[in-house]
């Protein structure tokens, strides 16, 4: 079985300053998953949680090394925020939120697929690798 996020692994929250997604980084952080930082575009420079933010991934990936991505964002951000990840390099993206519309995740899909990025989601809980990591709700 294959192992998608361990305690290496260089997390990155996309909407880390928004209520959702700072409530669920400090859970992660709990947890022991390796957030190294966050993206909300126009607040970089802020910290959450003892964690830098960034206006864009592009920023969080070449001042972290981030490698995965969790996406905590109202759905009709989440395309946007997707393909912005794929194309900064993120090799594994955790889509969270729900009622994402159908032709926005196939876009992200087609991206993925492109890029060779791994998405799971939208509308999930995310997932656990026990005693290393947690990436979601």
């Amino acid at each position: 079985m294959a192992i998608l996020c361990d305690k290496n692994s260089k997390v990155m929250v996309q909407g880390i300053t928004g209520g959702a997604g700072k409530f669920h980084t400090e859970r992660m952080i709990g947890y022991g998953t390796n957030i190294v930082g966050g993206v909300t575009p126009g607040k970089g420079g802020q910290v959450v949680c003892e964690r830098p933010v960034f206006d864009t991934v592009a920023e969080c990936v070449e001042n972290t090394g981030a490698d995965v991505s969790v996406i905590f964002l109202p759905a009709q951000f989440v395309k946007e925020a997707a393909i912005e990840a794929i194309r900064s390099g993120i090799k594994f993206v955790v889509v969270i939120p729900e009622h994402i519309p159908i032709h926005d995740m196939l876009y992200v899909r087609e991206e993925a697929i492109k890029h060779g990025t791994t998405v799971i989601g939208g509308n999930t809980a995310g997932l656990i690798t026990p005693g290393e990591a947690n990436l979601g709700i």
